[in-house]
C-alpha cells in the first residue's frame, strides 16, 4: 500500500516539476515574441529592460515550481543520503537563483520592505 503511496508522491513531484519547466519556456516565448512582434517606440535599451523583467518573471515562477517539485520528492521518496544530499544541493542552487532574479527584477531582496513612494520623491 505504501508503495503506491511513494510511487504517487514521486509522480507529483515530477508533475510539479515539469509545470515549472512549461512555466518557463512559456515565459521565454511570451517575453519574446512581445519583444518582436511589439516594438516599443523610442529607446532600444526600454525594450530589451521590458524583455528582462518578462523574462526574470517567468523564470521566477518557474524556479518556485521546480523547487516545490524537489521537495516533494525529497520529503517523501528519497531514500539515500546521496539522493538527499544532491536534492538538497539542487534546491540550494534553484533558492539562490530565485533570490537573485527576485532581486534583479525588484531591485531589492525580498525580506526587504518596499521603499515608500514618499522617501523617492524626497531624495
Amino acid at each position: 500500500m505504501f508503495e503506491y503511496f511513494f510511487q504517487a508522491v514521486g509522480f507529483a513531484g515530477y508533475v510539479v516539476e515539469g509545470i515549472g519547466v512549461i512555466v518557463i519556456i512559456a515565459g521565454v516565448i511570451g517575453a519574446t515574441r512581445r519583444l518582436l512582434v511589439y516594438p516599443r517606440s523610442g529607446n532600444g535599451s526600454e525594450a530589451y529592460v521590458e524583455f528582462r523583467h518578462s523574462f526574470a518573471r517567468a523564470m521566477l515562477v518557474g524556479l518556485e515550481f521546480l523547487v516545490a517539485g524537489d521537495i516533494i520528492r525529497t520529503v517523501v521518496v528519497s531514500n539515500t543520503l546521496v539522493d538527499i544530499a544532491s536534492l538538497g544541493l539542487l534546491v540550494l542552487i534553484r533558492t539562490i537563483l530565485v533570490f537573485t532574479m527576485h532581486l534583479e527584477l525588484h531591485g531589492r531582496w525580498p525580506w526587504q520592505s518596499e521603499p515608500d513612494s514618499r522617501d523617492q520623491v524626497q531624495r
